[in-house]
């Protein structure tokens, strides 16, 4: 039992790596905070062009999102800081970081919210039509708020993997929570850091999964 609390538990360790964790945790939200957002925004777009009924734009944009949701994201970011270099395109790992993460997860939220835009009755739009609302006006005031409203859960549970999707970031250098716990371990020869990096993620994600699931409820009822 001590040499597991020495291993795993070990307070020392703990204070010791904890200025260096917290430096990769500054990462992973910086790396959040450019991926979330633009990929909400680009998620909206997507859903709005798989919309479209010119096949010429809404077929090119249905196989990017199949392609981007099926290449796995560790191989994507891989490749765009490690391949792209050979074409003369070298971006640092931050960069690359959120270009790659980007891509994926745009291609998920635009799903999600194709989701959304389907399940909202056409009778919703016809009767903001008829009291002179615009095309775009029905869209961005009675459309999509009641398609957002539908598939919050998902949209959140999307976030929370973006979260997660972080620690790859560790492959190519870039010092986020894992690569600096990762760090830590190697510094002290200990496991400690990298349960005091679990531990950061487990308290900033599990109140936002009980916020999932009772948005869920919420709406299953």
């Amino acid at each position: 039992m001590e040499a597991l609390i020495h291993d795993f538990f070990n307070i020392e360790v703990f204070i010791r790596v904890f200025p260096l964790v917290l430096n990769g945790l500054g990462m992973t939200l910086l790396v959040c905070a450019a991926v979330v957002p633009l990929g909400l925004g680009g998620g909206l777009i997507i859903a709005f062009g798989m919309q479209s009924r010119r096949r010429m734009l809404r077929i090119p944009i249905m196989l990017q999102v199949d392609f981007f949701r099926a290449v796995p994201p560790l191989v994507l970011l891989i490749f765009i800081y490690s391949g792209l270099p050979f074409i003369g395109i070298r971006l640092s790992p931050y960069a690359a970081v959120c270009v790659a993460f980007l891509l994926n997860t745009s291609a998920y939220y635009g799903e999600v919210y194709r989701a959304g835009l389907e399940s909202v009755a056409a009778g919703q739009a016809e009767a903001a039509r008829s009291t002179g609302l615009t095309k775009l006006q029905t869209t961005l005031f009675v459309v999509l708020p009641q398609a957002v409203r539908n598939v919050l859960p998902d949209l959140i549970s999307n976030t929370i993997e973006v979260v997660k999707l972080t620690a790859l970031a560790s492959v190519v250098g870039l010092p986020e929570m894992l690569y600096s716990s990762d760090m830590g371990r190697a510094m002290t020869q200990n496991a400690s850091p990298i349960v005091l990096a679990a531990a950061i993620y487990l308290l900033m994600l599990w109140p936002v999964v009980r916020l999932v699931s009772r948005l869920e409820h919420r709406l299953g009822h």
